[in-house]
């Protein structure tokens, strides 16, 4: 039995503020927590310069796009898509492994400890793409969520995909079976969780949609895709089907609280309050709707509704940041800019900061359906992300929680997964951070090269 004691100035259980604050875990879970001096431990971590949070939950990625970051700068969803389908169609295992351990490293330097990974694209012929991902997140002591997507619907079928890009679906069931089957864990505290995740309605048929659900709902697994991203997905959607994104899933099975979709930014007033009833969740990803033109979620409102909201990277393509604590701040000045567009009076507070730490923790916690992370008490996983607020960005500040939100920090000081310490004095313990991005310049040298 191993014990660890985590020491911060304020510790924020995601409920409570605790000045001088320590938690005590044990074997990865959370035994222990108070204020003042901690008790003995096998190891302590004493950060009396930060506060501490639970571990930060990404709730959507794209994580092999990082080897393709800068492409399309200026253009909108399906502009940027059809420039990188293409590329995207030449990936392998290996191209994946540099671009998934880059992703990885800047997830947990962020303060990052749960990541899903909405992995669509297998090109014919390139094996092993699935089980380098598991891999990676294992080497690196990523809490791992990767979600089997996939594409089926390519341009001769009306698709928006080229068809070299998309799989039989057969097949795609198949491995998706298999990938359940292989690697996905539904304990407490598991480290991996395996979702079913068709990629969006102009990509799959309507077929595709329920058998997947079918599948997922067969193993106890969870649902994603992309939904009401932009509003050409919403005149696709209405052309091809006569309904709109959330209307076209809700009749394809894809609702309630084993599902979880990506953006969900063109909601109606009646969309919101049903995803709320459906507790079906949204992961919020406001840098990249930002970067590619998309909108504004109606993140407030839903919210406000009673639904779970989590917050989301994206894919590196589409944010060539990849920050969580980035979209924290993102989340709440995207929130406010569009209530004073809106001309509502509460403009200034749509979203308070501490609402914002929420949606990246227990909000996204929830999107994933894990009720052992997204916060700080007895019993859950010891997840834990540090923050310095004595650096030249934070030193002063009032309110710290307030002031790391307003100013991001780019690195985290500390974070522990699963009781594990993967990141000190802000560098990374599991693997070496140049190195990464050595392998990550050269597998994109390739792909651009191909």
């Amino acid at each position: 039995m191993t014990t660890l004691a985590l020491r911060a100035a304020l510790l924020f259980t995601g409920s409570a503020e605790l000045e001088g604050g320590w938690l005590l875990a044990r074997d990865g879970v959370i035994a222990e927590i108070g204020s003042g001096t901690p008790p003995v431990a096998d190891e302590t971590l004493d950060l009396r310069n930060c506060v501490a949070m639970p571990g930060l939950v990404n709730a959507h990625d794209h994580m092999y796009q990082w080897a393709t970051r800068g492409y399309e700068p200026d253009g909108t969803l399906f502009e940027w898509l059809r420039a990188l389908y293409p590329v995207w169609a030449r990936i392998d295992a290996e191209i994946v492994r540099a671009a998934a351990r880059a992703a990885m490293a800047k997830l947990l330097l962020s303060g990052c400890t749960l990541s899903a990974d909405h992995h669509y694209v297998f090109p014919a012929g390139a094996t092993g793409i699935f089980e380098t991902l598991v891999g990676c997140a294992s080497e690196l002591g990523l809490r791992f969520h990767p979600c089997r997507g996939s594409m089926s619907l390519g341009e001769s079928k009306g698709g928006l995909p080229p068809d070299i890009a998309v799989e039989d679906e057969d097949r795609i069931l198949a491995d998706t079976e298999e990938m359940i089957k292989r690697f996905h864990d539904a304990s407490a505290g598991s480290m991996c969780r395996v979702a079913v995740a068709p990629c969006s309605p102009f990509s799959v048929t309507p077929q595709l949609m329920r058998d997947s659900a079918a599948l997922a709902r067969k193993y106890g697994v969870r649902l994603h895709t992309h939904v009401a991203e932009t509003l050409d997905e919403e005149k696709f959607c209405v052309e091809r089907f006569g309904r709109r994104p959330m209307e076209l899933m809700e009749d394809l099975g894809w609702s309630g609280d084993d599902v979880w979709y990506a953006h969900g930014i063109h909601l109606s007033d009646v969309e919101v309050d049903r995803v709320a009833e459906s507790r079906t969740g949204i992961a919020h990803c406001p840098s990249s709707n930002m970067r590619l033109g998309a909108g504004a979620c109606r993140v407030e409102d839903l919210v406000k509704a009673g639904a779970r909201v989590g917050l989301g990277v994206d894919g590196s393509a589409s944010n060539e940041d990849a920050n969580l604590a980035m979209e924290v701040h993102q989340a709440i000045y995207l929130a406010r800019a569009r209530a004073a567009m809106m001309g509502r009076a509460d403009a200034p507070t749509a979203l308070d900061t501490r609402a914002a730490w929420r949606l990246a923790t227990a909000g996204g916690a929830a999107c994933l359906g894990r009720d052992d992370c997204g916060t700080l008490e007895v019993g859950k996983c010891a997840d834990v992300a540090f923050f310095r607020v004595d650096d030249l960005g934070h030193a002063g500040v009032r309110d710290p929680l307030a002031g790391l939100a307003l100013a991001p920090p780019a690195r985290a000081a500390a974070v522990v997964v699963n009781g594990a310490v993967v990141v000190r004095d802000g560098r990374l313990l599991t693997a070496d951070e140049d190195e990464i991005a050595r392998e990550l310049s050269a597998a994109a040298r390739r792909l651009l090269k191909a």
